[in-house]
């Protein structure tokens, strides 16, 4: 998948790209076909640039029904003709989790593309997987013959099948079908579980590949075999070194972390690094400037798995690097560093954005250390990051940090996050938004009513709104 354009976040299109609360407040304002355009394009054009993570699908299905909209434009792109030309889960992907919760919301449309879908579509399974959670039983019965007759009776359709009933996300429909008394579904679904299941064991039973022999120097070799043939096995091979290295083993293993060939490098170095052993920060800090890239990539990440005191202090010395071991010092100081360490944290974030923009992967440790850390100057970097970014899950972590930075958040930002698209951004929106804002006790009231949130946002909000909180 390609990486989604994404508009400027002062536009409305750019809002509701990124889940912002604004989005839903501006969406709600405009002109509804113009709102109504933007949040289609959403839907069918997923922004996220991680879709396996990143939440959008509530969010836009709530806007749905306050703007009264169809889903007609949902149901051409479901049923172009590209959906069995392009079957990634990400082009339709979006689309049907909207459709599942418009369904959970009463939205019959939602239902019936679903089914139809589900009978005829590509993406079959995942419109399956969202039936299972809000349709009848009579209406996953209806879809037995349609999607069995998807496998044919061939030893591969056979396999197959038994694979998408091993596999599924949602067992609910299969469970149902088994009961089929057709012998054409009820049987082969039954026969298909039951080769499932022996598959499972199978695979747990079986070795998952070659194993290093018992000494130190059998493992360097498997790390290195393994390095050879693509196959990244430094940390591993540290687990494997914890299991059979012994006092006297300690030169070899320092030698190999100095200059052996990289896949035994790389994994002696993690295994000094959750070692604790003296010699390790020297060793990294030689390794990190070292010509492979393998090697220096290893030195970085074994600082980042080490802690304790002697890993904080050299990471202080180390944060006025220009390289990544800088910036990986810098981490180490966001996440468990002390009051001292506020300048270089709050040094690191603003040079990261500026450096690389608002979607940079650093700012996520460090974002979560400026809260932690409660550094008060560094709220205007952190409004900036989130307005900015197009990834929902940093601007939640800018937020969560603004609570404990910026005392305008309460009657700024917190507000808009009660429509946010993360539950933990609304969480924090629920906890901090002062009251005193008439659309937050009544948004509070509807997050409290909504049998769609989830659980944390309503205790959130019920701590806000209960018999023992003050009056909303």
């Amino acid at each position: 998948m390609f990486d989604p354009f994404i508009a400027p976040s002062g536009t409305l299109l750019g809002l509701l790209q990124r889940g912002r609360g604004d989005g839903t407040l501006h969406a709600l304002a405009a002109p509804r076909p113009e709102a109504l355009a933007a949040l289609n394009h959403c839907v069918l054009s997923d922004p996220r640039h991680d879709w396996q993570v990143e939440n959008r699908s509530l969010y836009y299905a709530r806007l749905y029904l306050d703007l009264d909209g169809g889903t007609e434009e949902i149901e051409r792109h479901l049923w172009d003709p590209e959906d069995h030309l392009d079957t990634d889960d990400s082009r339709t992907g979006l689309a049907l989790a909207v459709l599942g919760h418009l369904a959970s919301y009463g939205r019959d449309d939602a239902l019936v593309l679903l089914r139809r879908y589900a009978a005829t579509g590509a993406n079959w399974a995942w419109a399956l997987d969202e039936l299972a959670l809000r349709d009848d039983d009579a209406g996953l019965r209806s879809l037995a013959g349609p999607v069995t007759d998807r496998f044919p009776a061939t030893p591969q359709g056979d396999a197959e099948l038994a694979a998408a009933v091993r596999d599924a996300f949602e067992p609910r429909p299969w469970r149902l079908w088994a009961d089929d008394p057709r012998p054409a579904i009820g049987a082969r679904i039954r026969a298909a579980g039951e080769r499932g299941s022996f598959d499972r064991w199978q695979r747990q039973m079986r070795p998952g590949g070659p194993r290093p022999g018992w000494s130190v120097q059998a493992v360097f070799d498997w790390a290195q075999q393994g390095l050879e043939r693509g196959s990244v096995l430094h940390v591993p091979a540290a687990r494997c070194l914890t299991a059979v290295a012994g006092a006297e083993d300690r030169p070899l293993i320092v030698e190999a972390a100095r200059g052996g060939p990289d896949g035994a490098r790389c994994a002696a170095l993690h295994y000094l690094a959750e070692a604790r052993d003296p010699a390790v920060l020297d060793l990294i800090e030689q390794a990190a400037v070292d010509p492979s890239r393998t090697v220096a990539d290893a030195a970085v990440a074994a600082f980042e798995r080490m802690c304790g005191e002697s890993a904080v202090e050299r990471a202080r010395r180390w944060a006025h690097r220009p390289d990544a071991l800088g910036a990986s010092a810098s981490g180490v100081l966001a996440c468990r560093g002390v009051a001292q360490d506020a300048p270089l944290v709050l040094a690191a974030l603003r040079e990261t954005v500026r450096g690389d923009g608002p979607d940079a992967p650093r700012l996520w440790t460090l974002v979560d250390g400026t809260g932690r850390l409660e550094i008060a100057c560094a709220a205007p970097v952190l409004r900036h990051i989130y307005r900015e970014t197009s990834s929902s899950h940093l601007r939640g972590r800018a937020a969560q940090a603004l609570a404990a930075t910026d005392p305008s958040f309460a009657t700024g930002f917190a507000v808009e996050c009660l429509w946010d698209c993360e539950e933990t951004t609304r969480e924090v929106a629920a906890l901090h938004a002062e009251t005193g804002d008439i659309r937050v006790a009544e948004r509070l009231r509807r997050l409290a009513a909504d049998p769609a949130e989830e659980a944390e946002v309503q205790t959130a909000v019920r701590s806000r709104i209960g018999p023992d909180a003050p009056a909303v």
